[in-house]
């Protein structure tokens, strides 16, 4: 029903924010990504939106690109995971690393998430599988499988996921798995 928002940014209080349409104004919540992208209370800015309605409330999510919002859409199909859940899995750990944790499958990264336990990790990483990262065409790391090995390997020898991510984006596309974890090791030494 409300699509997309553009007014005057009344007012931020995290994850809450007023926007005010030609004189009505929305409360809209965000998740911390797009929070953090806001300009000054008082400037233009523009949301797009997914409306709920239910018995006991109408709740509008606002986001600022089309990947936060459509995977929003695919968390709250979810049986067992609501708007509220949706909005911190994606403040928790962002768009692009729930695509790499659904493209891994790796239930660690969504149990930092506050509220998610291990066997709602799993589920969540089971009925996102295709719906979400390397599958869905977003931004992925993995152009293919050697990449994913490469990572893995890394992982395993204790690089963090930004150190290893990093690493990753330094290596040519068509690296074979035992030269990329030679040059990755290499990049990540200096």
């Amino acid at each position: 029903m409300i699509g997309k928002l553009t007014g005057t940014l009344l007012d931020k209080n995290p994850p809450t924010v007023l926007v005010d349409c030609h004189g009505v104004g929305y409360e809209v919540q965000v998740p911390m990504s797009t929070f953090y992208n806001l300009p000054a209370t008082g400037a233009q800015v523009s949301l797009l939106t997914h409306f709920i309605v239910r018995e006991d409330a109408q709740l509008l999510f606002g986001f600022g690109t089309p990947s936060e919002r459509q995977t929003f859409r695919e968390l709250i199909k979810i049986s067992g995971v609501g708007p509220r859940t949706a909005l911190a899995i994606i403040s928790g750990i962002g768009v692009e690393d729930l695509a790499q944790a659904v493209t891994l499958q790796e239930a660690g990264r969504l149990i930092k998430v506050p509220g998610i336990g291990k066997k709602t990790a799993e589920r969540l990483l089971l009925e996102l599988k295709g719906k979400i990262g390397a599958d869905m065409g977003s931004k992925s790391l993995f152009t293919n499988e050697h990449q994913n090995d490469i990572l893995q390997a890394l992982l395993a020898l204790g690089y963090s996921d930004k150190e290893a991510a990093a690493a990753l984006k330094a290596l040519p596309p068509d690296v074979g798995v035992s030269e990329g974890i030679k040059r990755a090791l290499q990049a990540l030494a200096k």
